[in-house]
């Protein structure tokens, strides 16, 4: 039990780590020239960033995608945080629902935001806004990082509704 309870531990660590590094590092959608996420675009050749501002035409989308990805990533903290709690509290032989409801919530904003993310994506880099031609680009690791902690998230989330406290 030992070993499943520090294996659940790292799984949900590993799941925050991911989102962290998902919402605050620039490569959403990259080229050879730029890097962009969900905050700012930078030139590689000059070294400047550019915010992504409500200058923007698309600017209500990548609210959208940073308001989720900042959600997912609160809510995966708290449910680890109440896991924590859950794991002194409970009596033998209830379930972690709570921490399940809290990471399937995680789970369901970090879908939404990579999801508006790949919808909007061809209209997001047609802005003229940005100085340079972005359109131009694939997905960066920090987007295909948001959707494998969109899995993490999910099956931590199953793993807590079907694990019980035991001895």
């Amino acid at each position: 039990m030992l070993i499943l309870l520090a294996f659940i531990i790292v799984f949900h660590i590993t799941s925050a780590a991911l989102l962290f590094i998902a919402t605050i590092d620039n490569a959403w959608w990259v080229g050879n020239k730029f890097s962009t996420d969900v905050w700012r675009m930078c030139v590689v050749e000059t070294g400047s960033c550019t915010a992504i501002t409500d200058q923007f035409r698309e600017y209500q989308s990548i609210q959208a995608v940073q308001a989720a990805m900042i959600l997912s990533t609160i809510f995966c903290c708290v449910g680890f945080l109440v896991f924590i709690l859950q794991l002194f509290r409970l009596k033998q032989g209830e379930r972690f629902v709570l921490t399940s409801v809290i990471q399937l919530l995680s789970c369901l904003c970090v879908m939404i935001a990579a999801s508006i993310y790949t919808d909007r994506h061809e209209e997001l880099h047609k802005s003229r806004e940005y100085g340079t031609d972005v359109s131009q680009g694939q997905y960066g690791y920090s987007f295909v990082l948001a959707w494998v902690a969109f899995a993490f998230t999910l099956i931590s989330g199953v793993m807590y509704l079907v694990l019980r406290k035991r001895k």
